[in-house]
């Protein structure tokens, strides 16, 4: 469902992206009674007096007013009390401020209580004369009334097998589209029927929300707080992920996106599959230290859905999970060596990297994380079309390597961490087993944890195709994934460990122990820049 709607401008896509434009716009102009602005933007967006999308203009606004916090940051407020949207908005407008936990939030009065999970006979039952339905279900929960096939939800144990042998197809899987996106199983019901979810399993993947047609789900997001930081002066600076091929048209085109990031205040940009490398160079060590001596296999780790949930619902093999750092993380350092005091943005497809940041060891290093879509709505709010730029004219990053773009998809990072071990041990060989969406990824575990993968390296990705599939991304999965494919061709250099900046590696891991030298770091990388 999610990967189906993605890529397909819909009537959610539009108030989505309205609600940033419309965010962005405020924040870059900045003036006197921009908070009275806030109170009045649902009525900006949500015009006239009669409904479009629902039973109600008054709830159509409601709903907006509530995106229009989520997208400030601030909590949710809710129908039964009166408030201002504003509330609390000075204090979250400062740069240095970051969203209020929870990350992923349902708006209970956007949500349409759709159906829990269940199997129901459609108008296409002919009551045929074999009955093969009710012959296989294991307990004797389907009868024929009128001639027609009749399930007892109570007797049901959801096993599909009568759907499997209906001749006519007449049998339904229904299943509420959010928790059947949601591969953590965190997805349930309140009183009324509406979803909730619950956070002591949910992962931030945020496969739910690009899953809801009713748009009731949305992720937190930080626009105001960036916008607020450049026109503070700070140097703001973009690690850009390697899926943004594609994302806002156009093949790469390096050079457009640069220039859209300098109209849009940002002081510079770097491509985050630098960090890809390095990361790839860093799992590479470990898995030959490791495997299988120290761990029976080893899992990836720039994922953080995945490594979250294989680290929560398989404790025992924790440790099993590569302790390489994530690329956002050894991006985010090579950029703070040579800008102490620059604000780091992550601008990507993820919304788990949002909960990632807040880490307390990531939170020095990367101050913010921008979605693809949410950045769309910061060009939207200043006009900007970026098929149309003419670019810097440097059409390419020309540092990472063609396995280090290649993350944004799936099947990518194994393959560049395997490449990289057969630079130097050409004959040996490298299991691999990959997998992607949690449900998936959770029975990889389950395999694993049973001993089938002793010695192999396992890939987990949350978002079903990859990160070109993440909750914050613009285009079709497909479409998105080829585009990437073609632009990691253009690059110089095939392997990870052909990338000029692993020599300082070393260093950045020791900064996660608190030492820095930073000085010297810097003063080498600039050498190096310098010399290519």
């Amino acid at each position: 469902m999610a990967e189906a709607m993605r890529g397909v401008f819909t009537s959610l896509t539009q108030i989505r992206r309205t609600v940033f434009r419309e965010l962005a716009r405020i924040a870059y102009e900045g003036e006197d009674g921009v908070y009275d602005e806030l109170d009045d933007l649902p009525y900006q967006i949500i015009s006239g007096d009669v409904a479009t999308y629902r039973e109600s203009v008054f709830l159509e606004r409601a709903i907006v007013g509530e995106r229009i916090r989520l997208a400030m940051g601030l909590p949710l407020q809710g129908a039964d009390r009166p408030a201002k949207i504003s509330d609390g908005a000075e204090q979250a407008a400062k740069p240095e401020t970051y969203y209020e936990p929870p990350l992923i939030n349902i708006i209970n009065f956007a949500c349409n209580a759709c159906e829990e999970e269940s199997y129901v006979v459609s108008n296409l039952c002919q009551g045929c004369l074999a009955h093969p339905c009710r012959e296989v279900c294991p307990k004797g929960a389907i009868t024929f009334k009128d001639k027609k096939a009749y399930i007892d939800q109570e007797k049901c144990i959801k096993c599909g097998r009568c759907m499997q042998v209906c001749p006519y197809t007449a049998i339904i899987h229904r299943e509420r589209p959010c928790a059947a996106a949601c591969g953590m199983h965190a997805i349930g019901s309140d009183e009324q029927g509406r979803a909730v979810i619950d956070y002591d399993k949910c992962v931030s993947c945020g496969q739910c929300l690009v899953s809801c047609p009713f748009g009731a789900i949305a992720d937190k997001s930080q626009i105001f707080q960036i916008i607020q930081a450049i026109r503070a002066g700070d140097e703001v600076i973009a690690a850009v992920a390697p899926s943004f091929v594609g994302q806002f048209g156009g093949r790469g085109n390096v050079d457009k996106l640069r220039e859209a990031f300098k109209m849009l205040g940002f002081a510079g940009m770097e491509e985050v599959a630098i960090g890809a490398d390095l990361c790839t160079v860093q799992e590479a060590g470990y898995f030959l230290e490791e495997v299988p001596e120290k761990i029976p296999f080893m899992g990836t780790s720039c994922c953080p859905a995945w490594s979250v949930m294989a680290k929560k619902e398989f404790p025992e093999h924790a440790d099993c999970i590569s302790m390489a750092l994530t690329p956002m993380v050894l991006t985010a350092r090579l950029i703070r060596e040579q800008h102490p005091d620059a604000k780091i943005v992550f601008v990507g497809p993820c919304a788990a990297k949002k909960l990632e940041a807040q880490r307390r060891s990531v939170k020095s290093e990367v101050d913010f994380v921008l979605t693809f879509e949410e950045m769309a709505g910061m060009m939207e709010a200043k006009g900007i079309e970026y098929t149309k730029l003419k670019g810097d004219g440097a059409t390419d990053f020309e540092v990472a390597s063609a396995d280090g773009r290649g993350f944004a998809v799936a099947g990518g990072v194994a393959q560049a961490v395997v490449d990289a071990i057969h630079k130097d041990h050409p004959d040996l060989e490298v299991k691999v087993e990959a997998a992607q969406g949690l449900e998936n990824c959770r029975k990889m575990m389950k395999d694993a944890a049973k001993g089938k993968y002793n010695g192999y390296l396992l890939e987990g990705m949350a978002c079903p195709g990859g990160c070109v599939a993440g909750a914050g991304t613009i285009q079709a999965v497909n479409k998105t994934a080829a585009q990437v494919r073609a632009y990691a061709k253009k690059s110089p250099h095939k392997l990870a460990t052909e990338n000029m900046y692993n020599k300082y590696l070393d260093v950045l891991e020791r900064e996660s122990d608190g030492v820095r030298d930073g000085d010297a770091v810097a003063e080498s990388i600039n050498a190096q820049k310098g010399d290519a």
